[in-house]
C-alpha cells in the first residue's frame, strides 16, 4: 500500500513541473509577439471627451470585446480556493436583487481617482495631461452586444496588483462571507467582506479588466469565473494613458442592465453623491435639417401646381414667398439620435461642508433630492447639519417633512424602511438601518455618513458594531434639539413678554405657527416616543403641546401650564375622552373650574397609553381627574358631611351591590350635578374601556381584570340628594325610591363616559319615569292594533276570485256564440 502512495505522490510531482513549463512557454510567446501600440487620430470630433480610433484599432477592439474566451497567448492562472466557492454561489444564485454590482464597481472606481489626488498633491506630474488629468467615472453601453464599460482614470494597477487584487482575497474575508452565505443566502452581504469587485458575476458570464498603472504598462486580466483568469499585455485595445476600464458582457437574464434608464436608476440611487463626476454615454433624439430626396420633392412641387391656378391674381409678395418656400422644400426635418456624456451625480453632498457655509436655498434644494416622493413646494420645516467627532466619526443632516405620510402610523411597527440613509464614505448602503433611529423619529429624513464604520457593513453586522449606540444617542439628541428649536424660534410659543420684543421684527413672520403645523402632522410620534423611549422621556414631555381650560383654543406646553399653575397646586389636572366639546361639559371639571384650576384636555386615543407611561413631569404628579385621588385642599365639612349621609351612602351601596358598584361616597368635584361615577386609580379609566371594547381583536373576559372599580361619588349640596336622604330615612324599603336610586347611577354612568350594560333596562326606568311624570297608572298597557292588515288581505281575495268567476263566464258565453 505504501509503495503505491509513493507512486502516486511520484506522478503528481511531475504534472506540476510540466504545467510550470507550459506557463513559461506562454509567458515567453506573449513577449515575443508584441505589437505596436495602435495609433488615435488627430481629429476627436464633436463629442466631449470622445475618441476616435483608427480602423485596425476598431477592429481589434471589437474582435477582442465579442469574444468570450480567454487569449490562448495570456498568462493562465488559478483563482484561490476560496474565491472560487465563492463565484460559484453568486453565479447559481437566484436572488434577484442584483443591482449592488454597479455599487461596488462604482465605489472601487472612487478609491482608485482618490488614491490619485493624493499622489498628486506631492507630485502635480503624476496625474499627467488632458483627458488624463480629468477625474472621473464614465459608463458606456454597448446595447447589441450586450457590454457594460465603466472607466476610471484612477491610479490604475500594474500586473502584480490584476494578481493579487483579483486573484485573491483575504481568506478570513472570504471564508466568513462564505459561510454567510451558505447560511442565509443574502446577496446584501457582497462587499461587506471585501469581495464587492466580484459581484459582477451576478449579471456577467465574462469580465475584462483592462488597466494601465504609471509604472507598468497596459495589461488586461480576464475571466469566465470558471476557476480561472488569464493575464496579458494589452496591445489591442485603445491605450486608457492611466486607469482601468471594467468591460462586463452581459448574461442574456440580465438584459435590464443593457438600458441607460436603468444605470442612471442605480446611479441616483446608490451614488448620487459619490466626489468624483460620474458620466453616462447617453443617447438622444434631436432634431436635424437634411436634404430632401428628389422623390420628395417632385411629389411636394405637383402638388403646389395643382393650386396655382386659383392665386394667379397674387402679387410680387406672393412670388416672393413662393421662393422662400422653394428653398425650404429642398430640406426636411428629420429625428437623429445622438450621444454624449450626460452627468448623473449633479447634487452635491453638503453635509461635507460647513454649516455656515450651506445656504438656505441649498438646503431645501437637498432636501428636494432625498424626498424623492415629495412633490410639493413646502420647504422643510427645520434641518440639522452636524458633524460628531471622538469615538465615532460622523457627518449627518437631518430634516423634518413639511407634512406626514399619509401610511406613516398605519404600518408604525411592521414596516422596516428608514427615511434616514446611511453612507460609508459618500457610497450608499441602505437605508433599513432602522436602528439608527427609533421608531417615533422614523418620519424624519436624512443621512449619515460616516467614514469610521467599514464599507463591509450589513445589518447584522451594524447591530453589533460597538459604534452603534453612539450614533444612535448622537441622533437622537440632535433630532430633538433640532424640533426644540421650531418650538423656540415660533413666536406663537412665547409668553406675552417675549411677544412683544419677537413681533416687532418681521423676519419671524415665516417662523409664526410652525410648531403647531409640525404638532398637528406628528404630535403621534412625540407621544410614541415618551412611551417607548424612557431615556428621553423628560425631554420629549417638554415638546408635548394640548389644549386646556385656560389655552383660549390653542396649544399649550407642560411648562406654560406648570407656570399657570395655582400657589399650593401640586398635581397636574388632566381629563381624556374623545372630542374637546364633550369634556367642557363633563361633571368632573364643575369645582375644578369654579376653584380656577386649569385641567388638561386629551382626545387622542394613544394619550390613554401615554398617561400610563408619563406618571409625573419637574416633580409634579400627573391627576386623571375622573378618577380616585383628586384632591383641591382642605375641606372643613368634609367629615360633618360624611357622617350625615352615612346611612344614605350605605343604603345605596346594597342597592348597588349587583352593578359592580365598589363604593358610595361623598364627593369633592361636583358642583351642579347629583352624582358621577369614578373608577379606582390604577384601573381604566371610562375612555380607555371604550377603546378596549373597539379593539377588533379584544376579548371581553381577559379585559374584566383591567377594569377600574366602580365608585359612586355624591353631591351632598344637590336637591336631589338632600330628598333622597330624607326618604331613605323615612322608609329604607320604599320601592319607587329604589329605583330612582338605581336609574341616578344608570344616568350618572353615561354621563361619566361609561357604556351601559344593559340600555334597554336603563330606558324602561326612564319610560316608567316619564309615565309618573304624566301621572299614567304604571300599568297601563298599550292598546293592542286592529288586524287590518289580515282583513285587507281577505277582502282582496274574495274580490280576485269574484274577478276570476266572472272571466269563467264570458269565456262560456263566447265559445256558446
Amino acid at each position: 500500500m505504501n509503495k503505491w502512495t509513493l507512486l502516486f505522490f511520484l506522478c503528481f510531482i511531475f504534472l506540476l513541473q510540466d504545467q510550470a513549463r507550459k506557463l513559461n512557454v506562454n509567458a515567453e510567446a506573449e513577449s515575443e509577439e508584441l505589437v505596436d501600440p495602435p495609433k488615435i487620430e488627430d481629429k476627436l470630433g464633436a463629442v466631449p471627451h470622445g475618441l476616435s480610433t483608427d480602423s485596425d484599432v476598431a477592429k481589434r477592439e471589437s474582435e477582442s470585446m465579442s469574444r468570450k474566451n480567454l487569449r490562448s497567448n495570456a498568462q493562465k492562472f488559478e483563482f484561490q480556493a476560496e474565491v472560487s466557492r465563492l463565484m460559484d454561489i453568486l453565479i447559481n444564485s437566484l436572488y434577484s436583487n442584483k443591482d449592488i454590482f454597479l455599487r461596488e464597481l462604482i465605489s472601487n472606481a472612487s478609491d482608485a481617482l482618490d488614491k490619485i489626488r493624493f499622489l498628486s498633491l506631492t507630485d502635480k506630474e503624476i496625474l499627467g495631461e488632458g483627458d488624463d488629468a480629468t477625474l472621473e467615472i464614465q459608463i458606456k453601453l454597448d446595447k447589441e452586444k450586450k457590454i457594460l464599460s465603466i472607466r476610471d482614470r484612477g491610479i490604475g494597477m500594474t500586473k502584480e496588483d490584476l494578481i493579487k487584487n483579483l486573484g485573491t482575497i483575504a481568506k478570513s474575508g472570504t471564508s466568513a462571507f462564505v459561510e454567510k452565505m451558505q447560511t442565509s443566502g443574502d446577496l446584501n452581504l457582497i462587499g461587506q467582506f471585501g469581495v464587492g469587485f466580484y459581484s459582477v458575476y451576478l449579471v456577467a458570464d465574462y469580465v475584462e479588466v483592462i488597466s494601465k498603472h504609471n509604472d507598468d504598462k497596459q495589461h488586461v486580466w480576464e475571466s469566465k469565473a470558471d476557476g480561472a483568469f488569464a493575464i496579458s499585455e494589452d496591445t489591442w485595445n485603445e491605450p486608457l494613458g492611466r486607469g482601468t476600464e471594467i468591460r462586463l458582457h452581459l448574461r442574456d437574464e440580465a438584459g435590464e442592465y443593457a438600458e441607460e434608464s436603468k444605470l442612471k436608476e442605480l446611479v441616483k440611487k446608490y451614488s448620487e453623491f459619490i466626489n468624483f463626476p460620474i458620466r453616462l454615454w447617453a443617447s438622444k433624439e434631436v432634431d436635424v435639417e437634411v436634404p430632401a430626396d428628389e422623390d420628395d420633392s417632385s411629389d411636394e412641387e405637383e402638388k403646389p401646381e395643382e393650386t396655382s391656378t386659383e392665386e394667379e391674381g397674387d402679387d410680387d409678395d406672393s412670388e416672393k414667398g413662393e421662393d422662400e418656400d422653394e428653398k425650404k422644400s429642398k430640406t426636411k426635418t428629420v429625428k437623429e439620435t445622438t450621444y454624449e456624456w450626460e452627468l448623473l451625480n449633479d447634487v452635491k453632498a453638503i453635509w461635507l461642508r460647513s454649516p455656515k457655509e450651506v445656504t438656505d436655498e441649498e438646503y431645501a434644494k437637498f432636501y428636494k433630492s432625498l424626498a424623492k416622493q415629495d412633490f410639493s413646494d413646502e420647504k422643510p420645516l427645520a434641518w440639522s447639519h452636524f458633524n460628531a467627532e471622538g469615538d465615532v466619526e460622523f457627518k449627518s443632516v437631518l430634516f423634518v417633512p413639511p407634512k406626514a405620510p399619509q401610511d406613516l402610523y398605519e404600518s408604525y411597527y411592521n414596516a422596516n424602511k428608514s427615511n434616514l440613509k446611511l453612507y460609508v464614505r459618500r457610497v450608499f448602503i441602505s437605508d433599513e438601518f432602522d436602528e439608527l433611529l427609533p421608531k417615533y423619529l422614523s418620519f424624519l429624513m436624512g443621512l449619515v455618513d460616516s467614514d469610521t464604520l467599514p464599507l463591509n457593513v450589513s445589518r447584522e453586522m451594524l447591530q453589533q458594531h460597538s459604534s452603534l449606540k453612539t450614533i444612535k444617542k448622537k441622533l437622537i439628541r440632535k433630532a430633538l434639539d433640532m424640533i426644540r428649536k421650531i418650538a423656540d424660534e415660533d413666536p406663537d410659543e412665547s409668553n406675552d413678554t417675549e411677544k412683544k420684543d419677537i413681533e416687532e421684527s418681521d423676519d419671524n413672520n415665516e417662523k409664526k405657527g410652525q410648531y403647531t403645523k409640525f404638532w398637528n402632522e406628528f404630535g403621534k410620534s412625540i407621544k410614541l416616543g415618551i412611551i417607548e423611549d424612557a431615556a428621553n422621556r423628560n425631554r420629549l414631555a417638554k415638546l408635548l403641546r394640548f389644549e386646556s381650560t385656560k389655552s383660549e383654543g390653542k396649544l399649550t406646553s407642560l411648562d406654560q401650564y406648570i407656570k399657570r399653575m395655582k400657589p399650593g397646586q401640586k398635581d397636574i389636572f388632566y381629563i381624556t375622552g374623545t372630542s374637546k366639546e364633550q369634556l367642557e361639559k363633563s361633571p368632573f371639571l364643575e369645582r375644578l373650574i369654579k376653584k380656577n384650576y386649569e385641567v388638561i384636555f386629551f382626545t387622542d386615543p394613544v394619550d390613554e397609553y401615554l398617561m400610563q407611561y408619563l406618571m409625573d413631569y419637574e416633580d409634579k404628579k400627573f391627576q386623571n381627574v375622573s378618577k380616585e385621588g383628586l384632591k383641591l385642599g382642605k375641606d372643613s365639612k368634609g367629615k360633618e358631611l360624611k357622617e350625615s349621609f352615612k346611612d344614605l351612602t350605605k343604603w345605596w351601596k346594597g342597592i348597588l351591590a349587583s352593578e359592580n358598584v365598589d363604593d358610595v361616597k361623598i364627593s369633592n368635584r361636583l358642583s351642579d350635578s347629583p352624582c358621577v361615577v369614578v373608577t379606582s386609580k390604577y384601573g381604566w379609566s371610562s375612555n380607555m374601556e371604550r377603546i378596549m371594547q373597539s379593539q377588533t381583536l379584544s376579548d371581553a373576559s381577559k379585559q374584566a381584570y383591567m377594569r377600574g372599580k366602580r365608585v359612586l361619588e355624591i353631591n351632598p349640596r344637590h336637591p336631589i340628594i338632600k330628598e333622597l336622604q330624607e326618604r331613605v330615612v323615612k322608609d329604607p324599603e320604599d320601592a319607587n325610591v329604589k329605583q330612582t336610586a338605581e336609574l341616578m347611577y344608570q344616568t350618572a354612568l353615561m354621563e361619566s363616559g361609561f357604556v351601559l350594560s344593559d340600555p334597554k333596562d336603563f330606558a324602561s326606568r326612564i319610560y316608567g319615569q316619564v309615565k309618573n311624570s304624566l301621572n299614567i297608572s304604571p300599568d297601563a298597557a298599550t292598546e293592542e292594533e286592529e288586524d287590518v292588515e289580515v282583513e285587507a288581505e281577505a277582502e282582496a281575495e274574495s274580490k280576485t276570485s269574484e274577478a276570476d268567476s266572472s272571466k269563467e263566464e264570458d269565456l262560456d258565453v263566447k265559445d256558446e256564440l
